[in-house]
């Protein structure tokens, strides 16, 4: 293992930004706008324990 790998073991991951910040109003309307992409999905399990996604409105082709 490299020093880095050795000290990301010791320390974790390098954090880049401050996770103590206000949203700007770009964060905002990202994060409703994947809000509204995840809601129109819904995850389907098979009985071997696999999952799929399969929209909840075939019909609707608004976010494809």
């Amino acid at each position: 293992m490299r020093a880095t790998g050795k000290l990301r073991a010791i320390f974790g991951p390098a954090n880049r930004s401050s996770l103590v910040h206000e949203m700007t109003e770009e964060n905002r309307k990202l994060l409703s706008q994947r809000e509204a992409e995840s809601q129109q999905w819904e995850t389907i399990r098979r009985a071997d324990g696999s999952t799929y996604a399969v929209p909840r409105d075939p019909d609707d082709k608004s976010l494809r």
